[in-house]
């Protein structure tokens, strides 16, 4: 098991910045919500995190084949739940293929996107613990 770590720290507002191996990301929240919008919200990037690994699993299918990926696009539209606790219950997504796929190869592709690591970890929830250090 290899392990990996991200960083986050506050900005200002409601923004945080994400160290991500050398890359830094920010999250924010709308103005509505007392942010300034200065990027996704956490929960857009959890919902981005896997659109954007189906749409990677989806361009490898496509690459192992030779089939072209150039016009690749996935979407993804998510509902928020009306009780508590605060967690998204519904993501839809659709994968945009540039070219046509028979019968076989449009199930085959279903199949390896479902298995990206992300969709993974939603069937199998990691572990997560979560301590506090108070300076």
């Amino acid at each position: 098991m290899s392990s990996r770590r991200i960083e986050v720290s506050f900005t200002y507002g409601e923004s945080y910045r994400i160290r991500v191996r050398g890359h830094e990301l920010v999250v924010d929240q709308p103005v509505e919500a007392g942010g300034g919008d200065s990027g996704p919200t956490p929960v857009e990037l959890f919902v981005a995190s896997l659109v954007s690994c189906i749409a990677y699993y989806a361009g490898r299918y496509l690459d192992r084949h030779g089939l072209p990926r150039g016009e690749l696009r996935a979407a993804a539209d998510f509902e928020m739940a009306d009780d508590g606790p605060a967690r998204v219950t519904r993501v839809r997504i659709r994968v945009h293929v540039p070219t046509p796929l028979t019968g076989n190869r449009k199930e085959a592709l279903r199949a390896v996107v479902q298995h990206c690591t992300v969709h993974n970890s939603l069937l199998r929830p990691p572990e997560v613990s979560i301590d506090v250090d108070v300076t």
